[in-house]
């Protein structure tokens, strides 16, 4: 596969991790906003599927690509850009593994309180506190690498 496929495959991967990220930060947190654990759990039941099935394979592409451009290109993985570049990926996967977690149990508290017509619980308000913060460090970070992809400081 010739570096402008790879590159085009990368380019792919980090508009759909990116954008897929954002989206279902968008909707998570509209749903959590509005309180009603009917709604949380239909919104976290499709953000789970959507994580699983764009955003888990958009990491793998990105990683992948990303390698393969580095290989393509003779770049040593030491270059400031490229190693700033992967701490920040270990960041972000640092972030989002946990956030994959805190969806599922965000979801399961709400889709319980739906069942039982109970109030969300404070393990549900603890579980998105936490989401919510994780997500900024891994936003933060996913901005830099763009930046890092776009620049190539020396």
């Amino acid at each position: 596969m010739t570096y402008l496929w790879v590159k085009w495959i990368h380019i792919l991967a980090s508009t759909l991790l990116f954008g897929t990220g954002l989206g279902i930060a968008f909707f998570m947190w509209l749903a959590h906003l509005r309180g009603d654990a009917r709604v949380i759990a239909a919104t976290a039941r499709t953000v789970v599927i959507a994580d699983a099935c764009f955003t888990a394979p958009a990491v793998v592409v990105q990683l992948g690509s990303g390698l393969w451009l580095t290989h393509l290109l003779g770049l040593p993985l030491d270059v400031f850009w490229v190693k700033a570049a992967l701490v920040l990926f270990f960041v972000i996967g640092v972030c989002w593994l946990p956030v994959l977690w805190l969806q599922v149990r965000a979801r399961d508290l709400a889709a319980q309180a739906a069942t039982t017509g109970a109030p969300l619980p404070p393990a549900y308000h603890r579980a998105m506190r936490w989401w919510f913060w994780l997500g900024w460090p891994a936003f933060i970070s996913v901005i830099a690498i763009f930046w890092l992809m776009v620049v190539k400081p020396a």
